[in-house]
């Protein structure tokens, strides 16, 4: 290379040199402001919030009886299977009539006895006193009779399901298991455990919805029944029992239920549950608002939540300016634009 071109070399290098240092010193010398971040924003207000809870339990029938003779015999004859519904006051199932014939035997000669001296005591051929000792030995007959019939033949108490046949026709019964188990399940009841702090908030007569696992897409709705006197020790709640209809017979004890409880409504502020932050470390919820076109911050106490919205319990005033989008990025005290 000769020295001209080595010369024409050495220029163009420092030229760009000039230019890259220029272009770095422009930069420099004019930054960027800072974007005021774009936020949207609700008006805190006050609505009826309904105040309700959920909880879990298990449908029971209204009544459980269960069919068996006082004592042992022989049975001789099942008028029911499992899963039949039975009426009140209907035969389910027939002992040995061996001891009922001989008490209705002795039933009839003493009536006869008592018809016959009731005569001679008109005619004052019998004294009173021995006409009450029989007309005393009638009653025991016929009360001593009756008992006998009632363990003889065995009828349902209530109208319901039969749900359990333990012995077959045939067998002699031993009283270690009833012959049968009958349930009311029109209507059906259900326990449910409720918090201690809102034991002051369930009355007799409130109403209840429901619905089973078993049953999707159906509800039910029932009526609380009976308040149970004492609490848990252990889990500090108490027991509510709630009654269901059940007209149509679907819910079955046993099914899984869900049970939700209106304690009435509370009228408070609530803002969407976009607006709600939970602060990173702590269980603390805030939330932004807008004053003075700066965000500030605020620490709030949710309640319930219901419809995409919370409850607010404090920490917001009616008014204020909640943000609800563009807040995830914000700091306390930061310049924002509502759009």
């Amino acid at each position: 290379m000769n020295k001209s071109s080595f010369f024409v070399a050495a220029l163009l290098v420092l030229a760009g040199c000039g230019s890259q240092n220029n272009q770095a010193a422009s930069s420099q010398q004019a930054p960027q402001e800072p974007q005021i971040p774009l936020v949207s924003t609700v008006t805190a207000a006050r609505e009826n919030v309904p105040q309700t809870s959920l909880y879990s339990s298990t449908v029971q029938a209204k009544v459980v009886n269960n069919i068996a003779p006082q004592s042992g015999g022989r049975i001789q004859k099942l008028n029911v299977e499992v899963g039949d519904f039975v009426s009140k006051g209907q035969i389910l199932a027939e002992m040995d009539r061996v001891q009922l014939d001989q008490a209705e035997l002795k039933l009839r000669n003493d009536q006869t006895e008592l018809e016959r001296v009731r005569t001679l005591l008109a005619q004052g051929g019998i004294s009173q006193a021995d006409f009450d000792q029989l007309e005393l030995a009638f009653n025991v007959s016929k009360s001593s009779c009756r008992n006998i019939e009632e363990n003889t033949i065995l009828r349902s108490p209530i109208s319901g399901v039969v749900t359990a046949r333990n012995y077959d026709r045939g067998d002699m019964f031993a009283m270690a298991q009833p012959i049968y188990t009958v349930q009311q399940i029109t209507p059906v009841k259900i326990l449910v455990a409720i918090s201690e702090t809102d034991y002051t908030r369930v009355k007799r007569g409130d109403s209840v919805t429901l619905t089973a696992d078993a049953l999707p897409g159906k509800s039910y709705t029932g009526t609380v029944n009976r308040l149970y006197p004492t609490m848990d020790a252990a889990t500090h709640t108490f027991n509510v029992e709630v009654t269901v209809p059940n007209s149509r017979r679907e819910l079955r004890p046993g099914m899984y239920a869900r049970v939700t409880v209106n304690f009435g409504d509370s009228f408070n502020i609530t803002v969407p549950d976009t607006a709600i932050l939970k602060m990173q470390g702590a269980g603390t919820r805030t939330v932004f608002v807008v004053e003075d076109g700066k965000a500030v911050m605020k620490v709030v106490t949710l309640g319930r939540h219901f419809e995409g919205k919370y409850e607010i319990l404090s920490g917001l005033e009616e008014g204020d300016q909640v943000i609800v989008k563009g807040n995830s990025a914000l700091k306390a005290g930061q310049e924002v634009q509502i759009g």
